[in-house]
């Protein structure tokens, strides 16, 4: 049975990387005051490849990656503020967000000499943007039960390779993106569940991949569904050694489910609320209470994220605890926007402002998402379940 005692340990950051925060606010300043709050709350969905090149000019992709590969060889604390700005401003992140956070740390780790040295620098300059492929129709979060499989290819060109043929869903800007790293079965069958699996590269451009745009409710697309016929791909499109993609894979999403993003998600929409209760000091005490409990609960889970980033920079992967925080943050962004729409109903002659309620209605129809990404709440209870010998 887990105890996450020591796992929650209070952590703070360092004083380096808390005086990082002012340069990044700085650069901000520029992207923000071109945006209104209701274009600003789109944030890590918003895509904008200028935005990124920007800040890879910086030298602020890759942060956590060593400068032989192009990285700015600092801290996951220093991640951690960088990420927490961006969000916190609305800036718009999607389009280098996964290579930046998963891609890249994944091939340092997994990938050969030759990936890291060709793929992580691209990435760094924000010159290569990336999806995953993970869940497929019918399997959702279940990510043992892929079908999607590759064969080995002694047909290419340099008589190696592999041939993929299956279907990934919910895989967030492919149709933006240069490459996949998709999580496939390349021995055994589904019935064998993490056995056989392994990670490999795809080009999206490649022969054979049709990505297909799925709407949302705002009319917005930024999952897909992708496609893969008979797609040939080289040797070393294999990330890792084969077999251990499963193995690969939770140490990936330690990254995805722990960070400030899984708290974030509505925070543009809180700011602002929290300006229009501001400016009528004591006139809606309810609603203050209300802010008050909001703030409170999104305290104590960005503390709980800088505890897990303290482990990620001890070097640990703490992929049940980032479970934690990514259920309990989904919780908590979701409650958000329906709190605050519920506050405004309560009284309908008051004068809202109109960007809080444009800024409302987007969040309002994007937050179902939110337990989606990232691995769905079913999926991720059952880990904390298990995790807590509770099943």
């Amino acid at each position: 049975m887990t105890s996450f005692a020591k796992t929650f340990r209070a952590t703070y950051l360092p004083a380096e990387a808390e005086a990082f925060r002012a340069e990044i606010k700085e650069f901000l300043k520029e992207w923000t005051a071109k945006r209104p709050p209701h274009r600003r709350a789109r944030s890590w969905q918003g895509f904008d490849r200028e935005f990124s090149l920007a800040l890879g000019a910086k030298g602020w992709l890759g942060l956590t990656i060593p400068k032989q590969y192009g990285g700015g060889d600092r801290s996951f604390f220093h991640r951690f503020v960088l990420v927490e700005e961006l969000l916190a401003a609305g800036a718009p992140v999607a389009a280098h967000w996964i290579a930046d956070r998963q891609s890249a740390p994944l091939l340092l780790h997994y990938g050969t000499q030759e990936q890291r040295e060709k793929l992580i620098p691209a990435i760094c300059r924000g010159e290569a943007f990336y999806c995953i492929g993970m869940s497929e129709p019918n399997s959702g979060s279940d990510l043992a039960s892929v079908r999607s499989r590759a064969v080995p290819d002694g047909d290419g060109p340099d008589g190696g390779g592999w041939v993929l043929n299956g279907q990934k869903i919910w895989t967030t800007y492919a149709h933006e993106s240069d490459y996949m790293i998709a999580l496939v079965r390349t021995s055994g069958e589904p019935d064998d569940r993490q056995k056989g699996l392994s990670q490999i590269l795809i080009d999206l451009k490649a022969p054979g991949v049709t990505v297909r745009p799925i709407e949302d409710l705002t009319g917005e697309a930024h999952f897909n569904e992708v496609f893969f016929e008979d797609v040939r791909l080289p040797a070393d499109a294999l990330i890792g050694q084969e077999g251990n993609g499963w193995a690969q894979v939770n140490a990936e999403l330690a990254f995805e489910r722990s960070g400030p993003e899984r708290i974030y998600s509505s925070i543009v929409l809180l700011d602002i609320w929290a300006d229009f209760l501001a400016r009528r000091a004591g006139a809606n005490p309810a609603a203050e209470v209300a802010l008050g409990r909001l703030l409170a609960r999104m305290a104590a889970l960005r503390e709980m994220s800088v505890a897990i980033t303290g482990r990620l920079v001890e070097g640990e992967s703490p992929v049940l605890e980032a479970a934690l925080i990514k259920e309990l943050g989904t919780t908590m962004e979701q409650d958000t926007p329906v709190e605050i729409a519920r506050l405004i109903g309560d009284d309908p002659d008051e004068v809202v402002d109109p960007e809080l309620l444009r800024t409302l209605a987007y969040v309002m129809q994007v937050s179902p998402a939110y337990s989606l990404r990232g691995g769905t709440r079913e999926i991720l209870r059952g880990m904390i379940a298990r995790g807590l010998g509770l099943r």
